[in-house]
């Protein structure tokens, strides 16, 4: 037996913001000085550094619970399966449903509930509950099924990742360019194809990098301290992730057998181009090897980083060969890696 995606999906939002967006914003440092550079200089070193031109936001309408249940239905079409038949439903998210204008997070109920009863599932016995494990949580939810699977607790799971992390940026803060809206979503089943998740790897790091990435006040001091934000020391974050992603990346390759020249594909989180390349670079060169032209996806230049989303979206784009020179065949070894809040880090290796 294997355990394999038969189906993905993904919902991009339609709201475009591009960097130009920004000209008019107050950036101020975290302890509420003015920043020392024009927000032309500002916006133009951010680019530089994360690759983002623009980014995607939800309109007013919707909520994370609603573009999940958008790219589970695309999963589900396209794997065929019947809905009644699914044994979990797991949602990989950070902030729950946060409404336009809110300052208040919705997680109750979970967020895979909503999808179930959204996509009007009777069975008692398909099982739903949400995921939080920073941006890697979807390839910890993909792992924890395929263990369902593994284990004879489940034969099908639903695998969303959904964020609308617009509605929790502090318009002050800089960082508030990167992030973006987005959902992504997977079937996975137990197959009698050959292929499927060959090896996985997950871990925490929290002794001291456990607030690497938090919820704080906004850096405009004059602002209602009680109301919090995503924050987080990027520097930090640079440097544990260029030092523990790749190391991951290929304990995660060796355990499932494949040499690096097999790897067809490597599906990074989408969270900073930079960072995102020399992940890659310091991956290859663990096996005294240069990364391959185009084995690295990328779409964080046009939709920005929507943390659990950023890796579903990916792998179905490039599944539906929506990203110009990027496809996949089947038999191609890919891998899937992430890092986020926690410090968590997770990988897969799969066989397409």
């Amino acid at each position: 037996m294997n355990i394999k995606i038969t189906g993905t999906g993904s919902y991009i939002p339609n709201v475009i913001t591009k960097n130009a967006d920004f000209h008019q914003h107050e950036f101020k440092n975290l302890d509420g000085t003015e920043f020392p550079h024009s927000n032309e200089e500002t916006i133009q070193k951010f680019k530089d550094i994360t690759g983002i031109a623009e980014r995607r936001y939800l309109d007013d309408t919707l909520n994370a619970s609603d573009i999940a249940f958008l790219a589970a239905q695309k999963a589900i079409e396209a794997s065929n399966v019947d809905i009644e038949t699914l044994d979990y439903i797991i949602v990989a998210t950070n902030y729950g449903d946060v409404k336009k204008g809110s300052i208040q997070s919705d997680t109750v109920p979970s967020m895979a509930t909503r999808v179930k009863y959204r996509l009007r599932i009777k069975n008692p016995g398909c099982v739903c509950y949400d995921v939080l494990f920073g941006c890697p949580g979807w390839i910890e939810g993909m792992i924890q099924a395929q263990a369902f699977i593994k284990c004879g607790m489940a034969k099908k799971c639903l695998v969303i990742g959904s964020e609308s992390l617009s509605r929790v940026v502090d318009k002050h803060d800089r960082d508030c360019m990167i992030f973006s809206d987005g959902a992504g979503a997977a079937i996975l089943e137990a197959s009698e194809d050959g292929g499927g998740i060959l090896a996985h790897e997950s871990a925490t790091y929290s002794y001291n990098e456990a607030n690497y990435i938090y919820f704080g006040k906004s850096n405009d001091q004059e602002s209602d301290p009680n109301v919090r934000y995503i924050k987080m020391n990027g520097r930090k974050i640079y440097e544990f992730a260029l030092i523990n992603v790749p190391k991951a990346m290929k304990s995660c390759l060796e355990k499932s057998g494949k040499s690096i020249k097999d790897l067809k594909k490597v599906f990074i989180h989408q969270a900073n181009e930079k960072m995102d390349e020399a992940i890659l670079k310091r991956f290859y060169k663990l096996f005294g090897e240069k990364a391959p032209d185009g084995v690295m996806p990328m779409t964080i230049q046009e939709l920005g980083n929507s943390s659990v989303a950023t890796v579903p979206t990916l792998l179905d784009l490039v599944i539906n060969k929506q990203i110009d020179n990027q496809e996949l065949q089947k038999g191609d070894i890919i891998l899937l890696a992430s890092v986020g809040a926690g410090m968590n880090i997770n990988a897969i290796v799969y066989e397409y």
